[in-house]
């Protein structure tokens, strides 16, 4: 049985923990991990947030814009 909750597949370094305790820092929303792109994406902000070597960089500059 799988837990819908947890990511579906974690990168090397990543932490099913810690990803669950991260929030987006400018709406205060659920992240969402995306393991192809390897980034958080907030639908809230309509940001996706790049995790860079097994660290997630949750700095509004470095994010991705979303459609």
């Amino acid at each position: 049985m799988s837990d819908s909750a947890a990511p579906p597949s974690e990168g090397p370094g990543i932490d099913r923990h810690m990803l669950e305790a991260l929030v987006c820092p400018l709406t205060r929303a659920p992240l969402k991990y995306d393991p192809e792109r390897q980034e958080l994406v907030s639908r809230a902000a309509h940001l996706a947030y790049p995790i860079r070597n097994g660290i997630p960089v949750m700095i509004e500059d470095e994010a991705r814009k979303l459609d």
